[in-house]
């Protein structure tokens, strides 16, 4: 395949060509107990609220080193979460409030949300803040057996929770719940919808959760009558991003529609309409149109549409700089 006409990484996507994750070594506890106290070892801060420590006057995330971490924080448990060159990075998870705020001024760091801070830190750092984010969230919600309701004890470095009950010893991973996102296409135009709650003029591509015993693409194809009315035929896989807010996967596609009509059958959607490359160019350009953020796997299928069917570059609409 001609590697230029790849769609670009997603961001948070792209993490395993700089991580190892070495799953294979999550329950040799003397390794991992040995990487944790080497002066190699980094360690990623995460609050109560899944926000991670940044540096005050840089776009980067705040790495503990061993020696921060024995000082302020040798009572938290870590997990692992790979290697990355020589330095074995892990997570640290701390909710106690006045410690958070003192270590902030020791640190001289700041918080930040991983929609705030995704767009602006180097790809490989967002990744790893992903990483933390949808790990750390498992463990804070996972935390009793649902076979039996016993306590979980987490092992595998974090990434398992075992049932403390010896007659139950029930193994829990992390799940990840996977969602479709698709940009919907008919005879030059594009499927796009809102919800009420967003800003004015935002539309975006359709998205759902795929169900039990469903493909992805007829996740897509239920996904899109649902909320439009709008029946798909083709479906073709586009990328894909992990997104955990709170713990989603969305896998993106490319769909074609039989027809333009559209029939809103639930509230979920405050409108839905068909979009050409040209309506997009000119509601950017008065402010009547608003895409999603390039945060998201949304902005990137929109963004690859409009270059293939128009040679349009979304990137330098947005900027209000030449399209083409």
């Amino acid at each position: 395949m001609d590697r230029a006409k790849l769609p670009p990484p997603n961001t948070f996507a792209g993490l395993s060509l700089v991580l190892d994750r070495v799953a294979e070594r999550r329950d040799d506890s003397a390794w991992i107990a040995e990487q944790a106290r080497s002066a190699q070892a980094r360690y990623l801060l995460l609050d109560g609220a899944g926000e991670a420590f940044l540096q005050c006057d840089h776009e980067r995330l705040r790495w503990l080193e061993i020696s921060e971490r024995e000082r302020w924080l040798d009572d938290l448990p870590a997990s692992l979460l790979g290697i990355a060159g020589e330095h074995p990075h892990f997570l640290l998870l701390l909710d106690d409030a006045a410690r958070i705020t003192a270590l902030e001024t020791a640190l001289d760091a700041r918080r930040a949300s991983l929609r705030a801070a995704g767009l602006l830190l180097p790809a490989p750092e967002a990744g790893l803040f992903a990483y933390a984010k949808g790990l750390s969230h498992w463990q804070r919600e996972t935390r009793y057996c649902t076979r039996c309701g016993f306590p979980l004890q987490l092992v595998a470095a974090g990434h398992r929770g075992q049932c403390t009950n010896p007659e139950c010893g029930h193994l829990h991973f992390p799940r990840t719940d996977a969602a479709v996102i698709m940009l919907v296409e008919h005879e030059g135009a594009c499927l796009l919808g809102r919800q009420a709650s967003w800003p004015p003029g935002r539309y975006s591509t359709l998205a759902g959760f795929v169900e039990p015993g469903e493909s992805l693409e007829d996740a897509v194809r239920r996904e899109v009558a649902e909320e439009s009315g709008v029946i798909v035929d083709e479906v073709h896989y586009h990328s894909s991003q992990p997104w955990p807010m709170p713990a989603s996967l969305m896998v993106g596609f490319i769909a074609t529609a039989r027809s333009r009509q559209i029939i809103m059958r639930d509230h979920e959607l405050e409108d839905a309409r068909w979009f050409t490359p040209q309506q997009v160019v000119d509601g950017i350009a008065d402010g009547s149109f608003v895409p999603s953020t390039a945060l998201s796997v949304s902005y990137q299928l929109l963004a690859h549409w409009l270059q293939e069917r128009a040679g349009l570059d979304l990137d330098a609409l947005v900027a209000g700089g030449d399209s083409r």
